[in-house]
C-alpha cells in the first residue's frame, strides 16, 4: 500500500488515526487475486448473484512460500574447485566427502559444505618465527645423548591428506602439527651425540625426524601428510658460543696432528719395510755365499787332500808358491841388494801400474837409484816424491 493510495487513512471510520492492518492486507490479497485470476471474469450487475471466480493457482502467501522454498534449495549449489575437497556435514556430522566440480548439498540447517585446500602446502616454523634470528629459546633448545645442549631450529612443510580426519578427528590439528613436530625431534635428538647432530648427521636427524612425525600423526588421525624436514639451523647456546668454539678448535687441531701422524707413519713405515726387507735379502744372500763359498772351499780342500796324498813334496811346493802369489800380489815390491855397498831400490809396483797401454808411446824407463847407507830414510821418502812427480809429468 503506497502513502500517496486515497485509501489510506481513511478506512475504519477512523480519519485521524492509523491505517489499518487488517483492511491494508486484504486489499494486498485482492490484488494479487485479480492479477493472477482469470481475466473477463468482473463483478455480476447490482442484484445479481456474483458468478464463482475462478480458484488461484497459488495466493500470495504461496507464491512467496515457493519463492522462498526456491531461494532455499537454491542456496543448496555450490563449487569445489580443482585442488579443493568439500566436506558435507549433515547437522554436523560427516556425510561424504565430495570431488572437484558443481555440486549441491541439502541447504542449511539441515546440511552445510566445508571446502579444504589439498593443494596447499603448509609451513610450520619450530624454534623461530620468519626468520633464524627471532628465536623461540622455549622451542629451540635440545638435550643431546651425551647431555650437550644445542638450539636447533626448522620447519616442517605439510599439506592435507584426509579431509574427514583433518575436519573432525582433531579441533586443531595445525598446532597438533607443531605440537608433535617438536616432540619428534626432541626424541630423535636426545639418542644421537653432539657432534652427530652438529655436523653429519644433520640430514638423518631430518629424515628421522620426518619418519617419527608422520607415524604420529597418523595415529592420532590429523589427515596430515608431512612432505618435508627442514634443518634451518643447528648451533651451541650463545652462552657458551665462545667455549664450543674453543673446543671445537682444538678438535681440530687433534684431526690435524693425527693426519700428519698418519701421513708421517705412512711415510715412514713403507720405507722401513722396504729397508728390513732388503737387509732381510742381503742376510739371505750373504748366508747362501757364505754356505756356498765353505762348501767351494770344503770340495777344494778335499781335492787338494787327494792330490797331497799322491804326491806330497809337489803339493807342497804348489800350495807355497800359491800362498805368495796371493799375499804379494797386492802388496808393494821393493827389490833390495843387501850384499852390496849401497841399497839397490826398484819399484816393481809403479813400473807395472805404468805400463804403456795399446796404442800408446813406451814410457822412458825407470832407471834404479843407488841410496847411500847414510842417507836417512827422510832424504829417500823426499827423492822418491819428487821422482814420482816428475814421471807423472813426463807421463802426462
Amino acid at each position: 500500500m503506497s502513502l500517496n493510495d486515497p485509501q489510506w487513512g481513511k478506512r475504519g471510520g477512523n480519519s485521524g488515526g492509523p491505517p489499518d492492518l487488517d483492511e491494508i492486507w486484504r486489499n494486498v490479497n485482492r490484488r494479487l487475486s485479480d492479477m493472477f485470476g482469470r481475466r473477463g471474469s468482473g463483478d455480476a450487475p447490482p442484484g445479481e448473484p456474483r458468478p464463482p471466480r475462478a480458484a488461484l493457482p497459488l495466493s500470495g502467501v504461496g507464491l512467496l512460500v515457493a519463492l522462498v522454498l526456491l531461494v532455499w534449495l537454491a542456496s543448496g549449489f555450490y563449487i569445489v574447485d580443482e585442488g579443493r575437497r568439500g566436506v558435507v556435514m549433515r547437522f554436523g556430522k560427516f556425510t561424504e566427502t565430495t570431488q572437484p566440480g558443481p555440486r549441491w548439498h541439502l541447504p542449511y540447517p539441515v546440511e552445510s559444505v566445508e571446502l579444504v585446500d589439498f593443494s596447499q602446502v603448509k609451513t610450520i616454523e619450530i624454534g623461530y618465527r620468519n626468520s633464524p634470528k627471532n628465536r623461540v629459546d622455549r622451542e629451540a633448545v635440545m638435550i643431546t645423548d651425551d647431555e650437550n645442549i644445542i638450539d636447533i631450529l626448522f620447519a616442517v612443510q605439510y599439506n592435507i591428506k584426509n579431509a574427514e580426519d583433518y575436519v573432525f578427528h582433531n579441533r586443531k590439528p595445525d598446532l597438533i602439527v607443531a605440537w608433535a613436530a617438536e616432540s619428534a625431534i626432541r626424541e630423535v635428538t636426545a639418542k644421537a651425540k653432539m657432534d652427530f647432530v652438529l655436523y653429519e648427521g644433520r640430514e638423518q636427524i631430518a629424515r628421522d625426524t620426518e619418519t617419527l612425525l608422520q607415524d604420529m600423526l597418523d595415529r592420532y588421525r590429523t589427515g596430515v601428510f608431512i612432505q618435508k624436514v627442514t634443518l634451518q639451523n643447528v648451533v651451541p647456546p650463545e652462552k657458551v658460543q665462545a667455549a664450543f668454539d674453543d673446543a671445537v678448535k682444538a678438535g681440530q687441531d687433534r684431526e690435524r696432528m693425527k693426519n700428519e701422524g698418519q701421513a708421517y707413519a705412512n711415510d715412514v713405515i713403507p720405507r722401513a719395510r722396504g729397508a728390513a726387507a732388503r737387509l732381510l735379502e742381503e742376510a739371505q744372500g750373504y748366508q747362501a755365499s757364505v754356505v756356498s763359498k765353505s762348501e767351494g772351499d770344503a770340495s777344494r780342500f778335499r781335492q787338494i787332500v787327494a792330490e797331497y796324498q799322491k804326491a806330497p813334496g809337489v803339493t807342497r811346493e804348489r800350495l807355497y808358491l800359491d800362498m805368495m802369489q796371493s799375499v804379494l800380489g797386492s802388496s808393494s815390491k821393493v827389490v833390495v841388494e843387501p850384499k852390496s855397498g849401497s841399497l839397490l831400490y826398484l819399484p816393481l809396483d809403479k813400473l807395472m801400474q805404468q805400463g804403456p797401454a795399446a796404442g800408446e808411446p813406451a814410457m822412458p824407463a825407470v832407471v834404479p837409484r843407488v841410496v847411500a847407507p847414510s842417507e836417512s830414510p827422510a832424504a829417500v821418502d823426499a827423492q822418491r816424491s819428487s821422482r814420482e812427480a816428475l814421471r807423472r809429468e813426463r807421463g802426462g
